[in-house]
Parts: C-alpha cells; structure tokens; sequence
C-alpha cells in the first residue's frame, strides 16, 4: 500500500489538538467482514470509550512523545493500561538507533497482529522507513503528526488503515500531557539535527533542525512549575545546535529558562544531549549556567570514538581535541561536573590502534557514565556499505571496553559527605527513593513516599559502582514554590540568570547552600561559595526524621546496620532495573554476617531475660502463697 498523506485543503490543516472531520484524514478503509456481528460490535466501535496500551523505546524525545499522546488520548476519554491483554488497541512508539531496539518492535509487532489487537505505530521507524514490511496493513503517526494521534486511533478502532507522516509545522508545546513521572518535564527544544553521521537513521525519521521559539519554550516552563514539576529535562537530537535556525542560540535559550525557576532551587534544570561542534563557541556562557544552582552539573557529550580517523569516517565534524576542549573546560570552569558520552565499538574501517585510543581516553577522563554500543549497521546509512569489522572482533572490544569502564570508582571520596539532592522516583526495588545531587551523581535514600518532589540534605553513608546510599539529615522545605502552587501560578520572585551563579541569586531572599556539599567547599573554594554556611541556609528540621532519629534503639541501630550491608547488591541490582522488592528481601535474608548475628543473638539474650523474669515472678508467687 503507498502511503496516504493528508487531504485537507489548505496550507496548514488544522490546529494543533483540533480533531479534523473524518472526510479531512486519508485513510484506507478495510474489507467488510461479512460475519454476523456481535452484539458490543457498535458499542466497541464509540470512540473515546477503549482501552490504550503504549509502549515507548528509544531516547527521552521519544519519551516525551508519548506522554503527549496518552494526554491527548485520555483527555478524550480513552483509558490507558499498562497491561497489553486489558488493551483494545496498542499504541507502539518506536526507534531507530539501533537494530536491537527496531528487533524488539518487530516482535511486538507481531504478537500484536497474533493477539488480533488493532495497532497504531509511531515514532521513528515508520518516519524514517515506511516502506517496511512488518508495517503492512498498519496504522501510522509520524513524528510531526502526534497532536492527531486521537484521530488515527479512533479510526484504526473502526478498521480503518491510516498514515500520517508528512507536515512542516512542529506539534506545540501545549497539549495535554500525561507525565511518566510527574515530577519530571521532558522538554523538547527542537527537532532533527544540522549533522550528517553516516552511521544515523534518526536523521531520515526527524529530519533537519527546527527549533521552537524561546517564547513557546519559556511559557511551557512556567506552565510545568505551576504543575508541580521539579525537574526539567531539555531534550532534543542535538541540544548544542538549538536556534541556529531561526536565529538565536543555546545560551540565550538557558538563560532565559533560568530566569524562571524558582529562587529556591526547587524546580532544577537537567541539559540534554550536546554533540561537540555547536558548543565549542559558547562553552564559557555553557558553564555559567552549569554553575547555577537551579541547574545540574551535568552533561552528556557523545565521543564515540578516541580515534581522528575514525570520526572522520563517522562523519562527526570534530576532533578528539575538540571534545577534550569540551570536557577539560566544563570541568575546569564548573565545580563537581559530571561528562557523560557514548562510544560506538567496531565502526567500519576501526583498527587495533583506533580502538586502543578510544580505550585511553576513556581512562584518562574516567567517565562516570559511558554508554557503550556495539556497531549497527542501519539500513539506507553510508555506513552500512562500507566495511564491516567481524562481529566476533566488535563483540570482543565492547566486553573489553566495557571491563575498563566498570572498574572505575567514580564516587570513592564522596562517602560522609553532606548533599543536598533532589528527590523525583521510587527506586526498582520499592524500598529507596532516587534522588540526584547538582551533579547528577543518584542518591538511594530510605524515605517515606511524602518526600517525592522535595529537596534534602543527605549524609553519604556508603557508595557503589553506579550510586551511592545516603540518610536524610534535613529536609528542605520551599516555602515560595508551595506558596505559588496553592495559587496555581508560578511565584513572581524569579531566579536570574547571575553573574557569578554559584552564589545566591541576587533576588532570592534565603541563601542557598553550597552546591557543592557543606563538606566539600574546601575543593571548589569559598569564592564559589560565597557567605552562605550550612547553618545559614534556608533549611528546617523535618519533624518526621526528628521523631525516628529520637527513637533510636539498639535493635534499630541493628537493623541499620543490616540494611547497610547489603546496600551493594541493591545498588548494583537497581542500577540493572531488574530487581524486585520480594527478590531483595529473600536475596538479603540468605546471607548472615557478622549483623545478622549480633542480631539474632540479641533477640535471643532478650528472649532469655524475659524468661527468666517470668519464672523468677512464677517461683515469689508461688512461694508466697
């Protein structure tokens, strides 16, 4: 089947949300079934009544996609699951990075169509390879076409085959949107790229750059904050090239988003992925901002290979000395900065010597995040017709580098510390809440679910390969953004973008702590930091951790004790996503330490008192009488 664009007369369609009449959707109705007809068949067929399963691969974009989806989706009534079975209709949003990702889809796909469910697919695979076999007889939206996902899935539910793919307008900022996280904003700043990796499908699927308008971008901003959002997340293909389509740039961008945030440093901003090339020009105005203490210390540069030939190959218009410029510059100008990258093992034409400097560039940095991929060829790429490196050679590298990188310790040093994080999810494991330092480094705390959405001080009580464990100490109680919420309206007092951001905002009326750790202002100098002490800041005792920290016991402080133990295998477990509560308790249970001894033989002592002081009480009575 070609595919069927729109049909609606006219330059732009319709508006942004607006549900077009029928006659203005291409579709491509399906045979008649000439079976008698069941009796909920017209009942099933009332749109807005139905059950929606979405699932989502891919990048934070993608993420943010659906989100905007399954609002527009439920603000028209339709239920969303997360059970596929429950689901009268799967809604698949794709990617097309990787093969593995694509592969997944594939089988979904099929045990949809197995199921006999209707299916909609959107997303980049489609966007960038409509012509796919496995998307015969499917439903499609494509990238720029996610505000009508209400009209595809209505008529996908009547038996209708519809695609939607071609537009030249963005989806605006202001849909309806149902947040994975609630607290999180996943921001889209801009879509496609000015690059020409020859390795990249994305390209095909999002196309050439285009930027949204600093003004869409700053309303949606004050919109969220009113909403409860703590974290912001810039997301796009290439955040570094944002505006050099319409005439402005990333700088400019942040510092009027910073200017927004609350001065309490309750809503933070998170940076989105930044290839080198378009932030070598702006990387002092980049690191200013990255100073501020409304934003994280953290940024996540791809490398992809520690090889100038290499990257030649890849198309990637830069040098390794350019991203060492990148790097050794943020983590100069910028106390507590955290570089992640990507590195891609086994690119076409990647010799011995190739792969050998991309290994000691990743030891000299000792990143403390390195996403390692093996080499994809993705069809209709340049690179998928130069020469291959044996698989077994590409799978032998990628174990190698991936060995050099786990044996990084990139948080020994932090345990004692004092920080202050920013507490947004529950942990895998049910039991800790995840919170993130100005650095991004993750935070396991045990906490009650109240403090979701909230900022404290924690003491670094023991560290890990992928987190660190952490006690509450204070929590920070952020009285104009609580304010501003009652009101459903950001709080007039704004956080401006300052000359020295490390320091307090000239217009925030509380002094913020150091943002590097009370402990820690020694190493980043006490210019950063300015006046404020820990004692100064605007932080108040929480009554909850008062009561629990006045009730301790010996068996509590066991039972601590015990907990710490295993924090190793939680943390390694949590950072895989793949553990259960269940699983860690009986995980836990089965090994006896020195702890789990002292424990036991407590109880038991106990046991042993309280017996005796029975009998002794039996024996004066009896005696008595």
């Amino acid at each position: 089947m070609e595919d069927i664009e729109d049909l609606v007369v006219g330059a732009g369609g319709a508006p942004p949300g607006f549900r077009l009449p029928l006659s203005s959707v291409g579709l491509k109705p399906k045979k008649k079934n000439n079976n008698p007809t069941k009796p909920n068949a017209k009942l099933s067929q009332i749109p807005g009544i139905q059950t929606i399963y979405i699932k989502t691969f891919g990048c934070s974009h993608n993420q943010s996609d659906s989100e905007y989806m399954a609002g527009q989706l439920s603000a028209f009534g339709y239920s969303l699951s997360d059970s596929p079975e429950e689901a009268d209709l799967w809604l698949i949003n794709t990617c097309t990075v990787k093969s593995p990702s694509q592969s997944a889809m594939d089988t979904l796909i099929a045990k949809c169509k197995n199921a006999k469910k209707p299916l909609v697919v959107a997303g980049c695979v489609p966007q960038g390879s409509r012509d796919l076999k496995e998307l015969e007889g499917v439903s499609i939206v494509g990238v720029q076409q996610i505000d009508r996902v209400v009209e595809v899935v209505e008529e996908t539910l009547k038996g209708h085959e519809v695609r939607l793919l071609n537009r030249k307008t963005l989806p605006a900022l202001d849909l309806p949107k149902v947040r994975k996280n609630k607290f999180v904003e996943i921001l889209p700043i801009n879509v496609g790229c000015l690059g020409a990796c020859t390795y990249c499908k994305t390209k095909h699927a999002r196309g050439h750059l285009g930027s949204y308008t600093i003004d869409s971008l700053v309303g949606r901003v004050n919109t969220v904050i009113a909403d409860g959002v703590k974290e912001i997340w810039l997301s796009s293909e290439d955040t570094g090239a944002y505006g050099r389509d319409i005439g402005v740039n990333l700088p400019t961008l942040l510092n009027a988003i910073v200017s927004e945030l609350p001065p309490d440093a309750s809503t933070m901003l998170r940076i989105g992925m930044t290839n080198p090339p378009f932030i070598l020009e702006h990387l002092k105005e980049i690191a200013e901002v990255l100073r501020h203490p409304c934003v994280y210390s953290f940024l996540h540069v791809p490398v992809q290979s520690g090889s100038d030939a290499v990257l030649n190959a890849m198309n990637r218009e830069y040098t390794v000395s350019e991203f060492r410029t990148v790097v050794d510059t943020l983590i100069e100008l910028v106390p507590g900065m955290q570089i992640a990258t990507d590195i891609i093992c086994g690119f076409p034409g990647e010799t011995d010597e190739d792969f050998a400097q991309t290994v000691s560039l990743v030891k000299e940095y000792k990143f403390p995040q390195v996403h390692i991929s093996q080499f994809y060829p993705r069809p209709g790429t340049p690179a998928a017709r130069m020469k291959k490196v044996p698989s077994n050679v590409v799978k032998k590298r990628s174990r190698e580098l991936t060995s050099v990188f786990e044996d990084f310790t990139p948080y020994n040093g932090m345990e004692g510390r004092l920080e202050r994080i920013w507490i947004t999810e529950i942990a895998t494991d049910g039991i800790h809440l995840v919170g993130h330092t100005k650095g991004y480094v993750q935070v396991l705390v045990i906490a009650p679910e109240s403090m979701l959405g909230t900022s404290a001080i924690v003491k670094i009580t023991s560290v890990g390969r992928w987190s660190v464990f952490g006690e509450v100490i204070e929590a920070i109680n952020h009285i104009n953004d609580e304010s501003s919420l009652r009101n459903n309206k950001p709080s007039q007092a704004k956080c401006s973008p300052c000359s020295n951001p490390v320091e307090s905002c000239a217009c925030t009326r509380e002094p913020e702590p150091c943002p590097c750790g009370p402990e820690s202002c020694g190493d980043c100098g006490p210019e950063s930091c300015g006046p404020t002490t820990y004692e100064e800041s605007s932080v108040s005792r929480n009554s909850m951790f008062a009561e629990d920290l006045n009730s301790r016991n010996l068996i509590g402080w066991l039972l601590r004790k015990r907990k710490n133990h295993v924090h190793k295998k939680v943390e390694c477990e949590i950072a895989l996503g793949s553990m259960k509560k269940q699983e860690w308790a009986q995980g836990s249970m089965g090994e006896w330490g020195v702890v789990d001894k002292a424990l036991l033989v407590g109880i038991f002592v106990s046991f042993l008192t309280i017996m005796a002081l029975l009998i002794h009480l039996a024996v004066r009575t009896l005696a008595s009488n």
